[in-house]
C-alpha cells in the first residue's frame, strides 16, 4: 500500500506535468503579456495608444483574441479598429524593449513608457531608454534572431 508521502507527490508531479503541458501565461510570447493574466500588453488598449495618446486600461468586456493573445480595449470601437488592423496597433518587437531587442536580448517594454514613432508603437523600459530612442534600425536587424529565441508554448 502506497503511504501518504508516495501519493502527495504523484499527485504533486502529475500536477506539475498538466501544467508544464499547457501554455502558461508569459512562456509563448511573441507579444509581452501579464504573467498573471496572459492578457497582451498588461491589459492596456493598444488603440488608446495612438487615439488617445496615453495609455489606457482596457476592459474585459471588451476584449479580443489575436494571435494567440488576449488583447483588451477601452471601447468596442477600439476593439474594431484593432480587429481591423492589428499589425498597425500591436506594439513593434511584441512590446519588447527596442533597446534591450538591439542588444540581443527580450526584456518586455512597460505599457506605461512608449512612444508612437513613425506610427508604430514601441514600449520602453525606462524614459531614459524613450528618451534616446532615436531609430528603430539596429533593433530591427535584431528582431529575427530575438524572436526566434523567444520560447514556444
Amino acid at each position: 500500500m502506497a503511504s501518504r508521502t508516495h501519493i502527495a507527490a504523484a499527485l504533486l508531479a502529475g500536477l506539475m506535468a498538466a501544467t508544464s503541458a499547457q501554455a502558461l501565461p508569459g512562456l509563448d510570447e511573441r507579444t509581452v503579456t501579464d504573467p498573471a493574466t496572459g492578457v497582451a500588453l498588461y491589459g492596456y488598449d493598444p488603440v488608446a495608444y495612438f487615439v488617445e495618446k496615453r495609455a489606457v486600461r482596457g476592459r474585459r468586456d471588451f476584449e479580443a483574441e489575436w494571435n494567440g493573445v488576449a488583447w483588451r480595449f477601452a471601447s468596442e470601437a477600439n476593439r474594431a479598429a484593432f480587429l481591423s488592423a492589428p499589425e498597425v496597433y500591436a506594439p513593434r518587437f511584441g512590446g519588447y524593449a527596442p533597446g534591450a531587442v538591439a542588444n540581443g536580448a527580450a526584456a518586455p517594454g512597460h505599457p506605461l513608457i512608449f512612444a508612437v514613432r513613425e506610427e508604430r508603437l514601441y514600449l520602453f523600459r525606462s524614459p531614459a531608454e524613450r528618451d534616446s530612442f532615436a531609430d528603430p534600425r539596429a533593433a530591427e536587424q535584431a528582431w529575427p534572431a530575438v524572436e526566434a529565441e523567444l520560447p514556444r508554448g
